[in-house]
């Protein structure tokens, strides 16, 4: 594959699943929006936290097939070696109903403890029950989504997430409306449905045909998969872990409106701003793990895949700090302008965990499991540590900076480690673009405090169209971009 060809497949990726994310965004917001009204900070914080006691289990008992899967799978792709495709999706579909199970379980039998920890009470206790059916769908979903990654059935995939979002969101809006907080519990278990029942459509002749594979089989001929699995298992559930007690944290120092509010200000980071990381993961991971035992295309990979990645995010980030109170205000209600100092801060540390989001996927594609795990531990005690000061010295907003400060510790300490480990480093011409995009950010960001509000939306709009332009600049010098969209828009 020439250059040209590999950075329009970089961007076509990212394009349709930005695409799909913009569109999952937008439900988000509609859904967001109307809990926000409906429910208020209170009602957010306890959906925040039941979704994060269910992704806590889901992490703990899913054993990272979710991503393992897709690195078995991928490689067997490379290899175009069919009836071993065959063989490995079996063998996942079988595993997930292992983890199902035990997930379900997990969730029925420590629904009383789960309770107390999260609300300091029992009185979740059946809402906890009711949502390990919420959990049994999610691991399905996430199961048969691995196979369409692993396999690059891209479109499939966009489709089954997009049409997945859409009816959750039909069915649940009306819930939120007439039962309000009572509908929370109803409404994740329609959510995780519906998302099933699209994913299992598209995805349900793979791997189809062949022989049969037992029980006792499947456990022998995955115990790989299990093994890189359950290390990256572990690494969600640390990262989970984090956040929850973050979370609780909040609750207990401050209150659950608080809990809410900080939630909505990580969705903006994570699924609003991150929808790139999520396009970008999409298919980035099964084309690294494809190559991943030679260093010299996965240094070729990495380059292209954070080049293009940083110059698509640095104009949003720019003129999201731009708009940034009015977005909240747009996206939620006036109650939630509290975070815009959070969400400020966090967005211009992202010009860092884009880069680092690159790297990181070397490892998870080399199957290096150890290193992975000691890495986890390593940055969420960094980020826990670095969290709970922000807090208890600067509130919301000192959440914000810890954020901040912890992209670029995790950056640089990515950096040092896969160039020891791997002898990987960003090949010439990446550093001088990096730093043009991050003085951009920096300089917006900076300009978000001048006291005069038309010198300073004067000056941002200015910078906007700067950021847009240079973007724009480089990116041509890769690939012709009319040509590139004309082809991508008649298709």
């Amino acid at each position: 594959m020439n250059k040209e060809n590999t950075y329009q497949t970089i961007v076509k990726s990212m394009a349709l699943f930005g695409g799909v994310q913009v569109f999952t965004i937008l439900i988000s917001i509609i859904r967001s929006k109307f809990i926000a009204v409906w429910l208020g900070p209170m009602g957010m914080g306890i959906a925040s936290l039941l979704n994060a006691t269910m992704g806590l289990i889901n992490g703990f008992t899913n054993f990272g097939l979710d991503r393992s899967a897709v690195k078995d799978i991928s490689f067997g792709v490379s290899k175009d070696d069919v009836s071993q495709q065959v063989k490995i999706i079996q063998i996942v579909r079988r595993l997930v109903w292992f983890t199902v199970l035990l997930g379900v379980f997990v969730m029925i039998i420590a629904s009383s403890i789960l309770s107390e920890i999260a609300f300091g009470n029992s009185d979740y206790t059946f809402a906890f029950i009711w949502v390990s059916i919420a959990l049994l769908f999610k691991q399905l979903t996430n199961g048969e989504l691995a196979i369409l990654q692993g396999l690059r059935r891209l479109s499939n995939l966009a489709k089954a997430n997009l049409l997945g979002n859409l009816l959750g969101l039909l069915i649940t809006l009306p819930l939120y409306y007439f039962y309000r907080i009572d509908a929370i519990v109803p409404s994740m278990i329609i959510a995780s449905i519906t998302s099933y029942i699209f994913t299992f459509y598209f995805s349900f002749k793979e791997g189809r045909g062949g022989n049969p594979i037992s029980n006792k089989i499947a456990l022998r001929e995955g115990k790989e998969m299990i093994h890189l699995g359950v290390m990256l298992s572990i690494s969600s559930l640390i990262a989970l872990a984090t956040a929850y007690i973050i979370q609780v944290f909040i609750s207990n120092i401050g209150s659950i409106d608080e809990v809410g509010l900080y939630n909505a200000g990580f969705v903006i980071l994570n699924t609003y701003v991150g929808l790139i990381f999520t396009a970008m993961a999409t298919d980035y991971y099964p084309r690294l793990a494809a190559i991943h035992d030679k260093i010299e295309e996965v240094r070729k990979m990495v380059f292209e895949q954070a080049y293009m990645a940083i110059l698509i995010i640095t104009p949003i980030i720019v003129v999201f700090l731009m708009f940034a109170p009015f977005i909240i205000n747009l996206l939620y209600s006036e109650e939630f302008s509290p975070i815009v100092g959070f969400v400020n801060w966090g967005i211009l540390g992202m010009v860092f965990k884009t880069v680092s989001f690159s790297i990181g996927y070397v490892i998870i594609a080399k199957g290096d499991s150890k290193l992975f795990i000691k890495t986890a531990v390593g940055f969420n005690t960094v980020l826990l540590i670095i969290n709970f000061l922000g807090y208890y010295f600067g509130g919301l907003h000192g959440l914000g900076i810890s954020f901040f400060i912890y992209y670029i510790i995790h950056f640089m300490a990515l950096k040092i480690i896969t160039y020891k480990r791997y002898s990987f480093y960003f090949l010439k011409g990446f550093y001088p673009v990096f730093t043009v995009c991050a003085l951009l950010c920096i300089t917006a960001f900076g300009l978000t405090f001048f006291p005069s509000a038309i010198i300073k939306y004067g000056l941002l709009g200015l910078l906007s169209a700067i950021a847009v332009i240079y973007s724009y600049y480089q990116i041509n010098r890769k690939m012709n971009i009319k040509e590139f969209l004309k082809s991508f828009l008649k298709r």
